[in-house]
C-alpha cells in the first residue's frame, strides 16, 4: 500500500516540489518501504523516533526535523538531521549554532512561521519574520534556506489558502532582500489534506504522512 501511495503522490507533484514523508509514529520498515518507492526526504517530529529509524536506515534518505525542537535535544538532532524546518526562537538558533560548531558542520534551516497567529502553536509571527531572520546572521553555523508553516487546521482545506498566501508573500519579500548568509530556496507548506492548495500558492516542499502511510492509530492528519 505504501509503495502505491508514494508513487501516486510523486506522479502528481510538479518536478520542483520535494516530498517530505512525515513519519511520526511510523516504523523503520514502513519508512524504508516509502524510500524504496521513491521518497528522498523523511520528516520526523521526535528525536527518539528519529534515532531509531536513522540507526536502521542511515543516509538512504535525507532527514528533516519537522516538529517542535527542544533545546536539550539539539545535541542529538545535529547528528541526525540534514535540515531543521522549525527554527522559531533566537535561543534555539543559538543552541543549534553552538552544537554544529562543535562537530564542524553547518545546518540548513527553515524558519517556522505561525501564519495563523495561533497562541497554542509555535512559530514566528508573520510581522516579525524579517527581523528574526536578520538576527540569525550572527550565527555562522546556520544556513537559513526558507520558510515553513503549519497553518490552522480546517475541515475544508480551502480555508488554509489565505495563510499559505501570506507565507508566500513573506517568502518573496525576503528573497528580494538577498540577505547575507542565506540561500533562499524552500517554502515548506501543506500536509495530507492541504498540499495541493499549498502548491498552488507556491510551496515547493510538502510534508505528507497520512496519504502515504495510511491513518495513524489516533485521528490526526499529517
Amino acid at each position: 500500500m505504501i509503495k502505491d501511495n508514494v508513487k501516486k503522490i510523486l506522479d502528481q507533484l510538479p518536478d520542483n516540489v520535494t516530498l517530505v514523508a512525515a513519519a511520526k509514529t511510523r516504523t523503520p520498515e514502513e519508512i524504508l518501504e516509502a524510500i524504496e518507492a521513491g521518497v528522498s526526504a523523511i520528516g520526523e517530529n521526535y528525536i527518539q523516533e528519529a534515532e531509531q529509524a536513522h540507526s536502521k536506515i542511515g543516509s538512504r534518505a535525507r532527514w528533516h526535523f519537522i516538529g517542535h525542537l527542544q533545546r536539550n535535544k539539539v545535541k542529538k538532532a545535529v547528528h541526525i538531521f540534514d535540515m531543521i524546518e522549525t527554527v522559531d526562537s533566537p535561543r534555539l538558533a543559538a543552541e543549534i549554532d553552538k552544537r554544529c560548531a562543535r562537530i564542524g558542520r553547518t545546518m540548513p534551516v527553515l524558519i517556522e512561521v505561525n501564519s495563523g497567529r495561533e497562541p497554542q502553536k509555535m512559530g514566528v509571527p508573520p510581522e516579525d519574520v524579517q527581523d528574526f531572520i536578520k538576527g540569525l546572521s550572527r550565527f555562522e553555523r546556520l544556513k537559513p534556506m526558507g520558510l515553513m508553516t503549519m497553518g490552522p487546521r480546517f475541515g475544508n482545506p480551502e480555508k488554509a489558502r489565505p495563510y499559505f498566501q501570506r507565507t508566500r508573500e513573506i517568502f518573496d519579500s525576503l528573497a528580494r532582500l538577498k540577505l547575507e548568509n542565506t540561500d533562499w530556496r524552500y517554502l515548506s507548506m501543506g500536509m495530507s489534506n492541504t498540499y495541493e492548495i499549498a502548491i498552488e500558492e507556491g510551496a515547493n516542499m510538502v510534508r505528507i504522512g497520512t496519504r502515504l502511510f495510511g491513518k495513524r492509530d489516533y485521528e490526526q492528519e499529517g
